[in-house]
């Protein structure tokens, strides 16, 4: 996938701070620090472009990226940090119900685990969620190369059985070997290819 542009349209909280144009985009989302910010970085080929947070947990925006003016990836908050309050996870639940419950140009949602650990109680609500709301989701297993290929089927089946997942699509990365993204972006692109989207891959 060649990326002629890529930039940051808005970091919204309210629904009316979304972008209206009926670009379609698909989500990422995930527990602090699983590497959302990470993968975004590794599928654009830009070392520093998606925000990381200096503070995990804190961050209560989501982040419109658009990129070659066709589509956006959407960054929505992490989720899952011990040291946040009731009130702060409160805040982001409201967040993240305000963006899934009525978002049509929402394509599908990329859920992002760490590959090494069973996925939390939390990754399974989060899953629970996007299942509920109707979307299609992409199961994305970061930190691959923090174990070797030959336990790869091991650790996909305990996150497909934590999840109960049924036919969704395992896709392993690695932001530091670069590995595993040129398969995204085949997801990427076949799932907007399925929703009669247009895009432009060369």
């Amino acid at each position: 996938m060649k990326i002629r542009s890529a930039e940051i349209v808005v970091s919204a909280v309210n629904r009316d701070q979304y972008p209206n144009e009926g670009i379609p985009e698909i989500a990422f989302v995930g527990r602090s620090n699983v590497g959302k910010s990470s993968s975004i970085n590794s599928l654009l080929n830009r070392r520093q472009f998606a925000r990381v947070s200096q503070t995990p947990g804190k961050t209560r925006t989501i982040n419109f990226y658009l990129i070659n003016k066709e589509f956006y990836f959407v960054d929505l908050p992490g989720y899952g940090y011990a040291k946040v309050s009731k009130t702060e996870k409160a805040s982001w639940g409201k967040i993240m119900e305000r963006y899934l419950s009525r978002r049509k140009e929402l394509c599908n949602i990329f859920l992002l685990v760490d590959i090494r650990h069973e996925p939390t109680n939390d990754d399974k609500a989060m899953y629970d969620w996007i299942k509920y709301y109707g979307y299609d989701c992409t199961i994305v297993a970061t930190k691959a190369d923090k174990i070797s290929r030959g336990k790869y089927q091991k650790h996909l089946s305990i996150i497909r059985k934590k999840l109960g997942l049924s036919d969704e699509k395992i896709i392993p990365v690695s932001s530091l070997k670069k590995t595993g993204f040129d398969d995204l972006w085949n997801e990427i692109i076949n799932i907007y290819t399925e929703k009669g989207y247009n895009i432009t891959v060369d």
